[in-house]
């Protein structure tokens, strides 16, 4: 049975991803020195842990990490908002991941603009214009009930795929490169990823949520003059129009041979229209950073009361008891953990964590 047209209630669009490759001067080296950036690296390396390092450059903190990246940079630098990829000899000579997060929080530009600011912080300017290398767009629906399936869509891909977990279908993935589509159970994924729990609060709504995203990468943005934010900003609703009208369709099964000549389902039709009307959408923002920290107590807490029963039944079982209130098991645990306490430690690992969150390591 296919819903009628109207059933399905979009709950919120945006941009998830957003890469950009940026071409900056040389930093001054009193700012951002790469000799001490290479220092930094190899202590950590010959230290054998894969944790990264807090430092402050300019007027912004991150985390310096071990390793360089798998596409030739050999420093990278994250915080909170954005992941930077960098080098002394690279060119361009910074690439740039803005998190998923940060862009929930603030519009795209915000980000760019703020890293622009800590460029220049560090003695940096620019070369020539940025250049974005993907964005992914997204619109979140609320679906109580999937009424389509693989065959539903037309495609200008050649490649197509399903991800099932437990005999039901949570993917649906089109395309392969430049373009890619997903659709697919969103609430699946944050049950997998609890750091996205904030999207509850966005969508109002903690089930019944499908996604449908396009993963547009640097060639098919540049075929529609999409190479800086500002023009990402004027003509991102073209790129969505062609996508939604011509690359990517869901249609509802016929006896037709011709996929192409089944009617739109009512899903893709409410889609196309809000695209349409893309410049009076709502754009929603959250700062989900106490959302995040909430579910993780939670979790912790969970994990701690499991682990006390197992502490409670060990204990019970050797000194033969046959039971353990509440009461004395959190009196054992107390025993136990104080006989570890360390305080110079307790501080210091606490402090670290702390500054793990901070930077947006959760």
């Amino acid at each position: 049975m296919i819903s009628e047209l109207g059933t399905y209630k979009l709950l919120l669009h945006g941009i998830d991803t957003v890469q950009c490759a940026y071409y900056l001067t040389p930093p001054a080296s009193k700012h951002l020195d790469f000799r001490a950036l290479a220092v930094i690296k190899e202590q950590l390396r010959m230290s054998k842990s894969r944790e990264p390092r807090a430092v402050t450059f300019g007027d912004t903190e991150f985390f310096i990490y071990p390793y360089g990246s798998s596409s030739g940079y050999p420093f990278v630098l994250s915080n909170e908002d954005f992941k930077i990829e960098l080098g002394e000899f690279n060119n361009p000579s910074c690439f740039v991941t803005y998190r998923s997060q940060a862009l929930w929080r603030q519009p795209a530009s915000t980000l760019h603009n703020k890293f622009v600011s800590w460029a220049t912080s560090v003695g940096c300017e620019m070369q020539q214009p940025e250049s974005l290398s993907r964005v992914d767009f997204c619109f979140d629906y609320s679906l109580a009930e999937r009424d389509f399936d693989a065959d539903s869509f037309v495609s200008l891909s050649d490649k197509d795929s399903q991800h099932r977990e437990n005999g039901n279908v949570q993917t649906f993935t089109l395309g392969k490169g430049d373009v890619v589509l997903r659709v697919y159970d969103k609430i699946a994924e944050i049950r997998q990823q609890s750091a996205k729990v904030w999207f509850h609060e966005l969508w109002g709504q903690d089930e019944h949520v499908w996604r449908i995203e396009w993963q547009v990468r640097k060639a098919f943005l540049k075929g529609f003059s999409i190479r800086t934010f500002v023009d990402l900003q004027e003509r991102q609703g073209a790129l969505l129009h062609f996508l939604s009208e011509s690359h990517d369709t869901l249609r509802i099964r016929t006896e037709d041979t011709n996929r192409s000549r089944w009617p739109l389902h009512p899903l893709w039709i409410d889609l196309q229209q809000r695209i349409a009307a893309l410049h009076m959408l709502e754009t929603k923002h959250l700062d989900g950073k106490e959302l995040v920290l909430d579910e993780r107590l939670m979790r912790l807490t969970i994990s701690i009361y499991g682990y006390l029963k197992r502490m409670a039944a060990v204990s019970c079982v050797k000194q033969e008891h046959e039971m353990m209130t509440e009461e004395e098991a959190y009196q054992l645990l107390g025993e136990r953990l104080h006989r570890l306490f360390d305080p110079l430690s307790w501080k210091a690992d606490v402090r670290k964590r702390m500054k793990a969150i901070e930077l947006g390591e959760w």
